[in-house]
């Protein structure tokens, strides 16, 4: 897998739990990581506004019966 070095600003709080966090593993795993799940987020978010544009917004009936679904972990 190729790497790219980039910079990035943080606010001082966030950094300082960041270290904290990230521990062993390091800062750009950790990052790397965050960034890749923030992407499938927005991903999905651009597949569900495509899904609704085409077919309509979620009928609220159903979206109550989902609500009230069980998920498992």
């Amino acid at each position: 897998m190729r790497y790219t070095k980039i910079s990035v600003t943080l606010e001082s709080d966030i950094e300082t739990e960041l270290r904290q966090v990230a521990g062993t593993r390091g800062i750009s795993a950790f990052v790397n990581e965050a960034v890749r799940q923030q992407l499938q987020a927005v991903r999905l978010r651009s597949l569900l506004d495509e899904m609704e544009a085409e077919s309509g917004p979620i009928p609220e009936d159903v979206r109550r019966e989902v609500d009230g679904s069980v998920w498992p972990d």
